[in-house]
């Protein structure tokens, strides 16, 4: 699991967000997680591999690893419970 974040902001219709922001509070995911699957879905689909944050490439290469994890096949975002920030 990537250790840091980094903040992404982006201009979408706020109809559009609340629509989204419904779909993900059914399926009880956060915008976030979704957001964050939607990316690597993305990398995987253009063969974009990368080094999440948190993973000691210097130990991956000293077990004879020599290529870096990537999140290809990295599994769906976990389901838990939304919680909501103010209203």
């Amino acid at each position: 699991m990537e250790q840091k974040t980094a903040r992404l902001t982006l201009l979408i219709d706020p109809n559009k967000k609340a629509a989204f922001e419904r779909l993900c509070a059914q399926q009880d995911l956060t915008a976030s997680q979704v957001i964050r699957h939607l990316i690597r879905d993305y990398l995987a689909q253009h063969g974009v591999e990368y080094v999440p944050s948190g993973v000691d490439t210097d130990k991956a290469e000293a077990s004879g690893n020599e290529s870096a994890p990537s999140r290809r096949n990295a599994a769906p975002p976990a389901k838990r419970r939304a919680t909501r920030r103010g209203a």
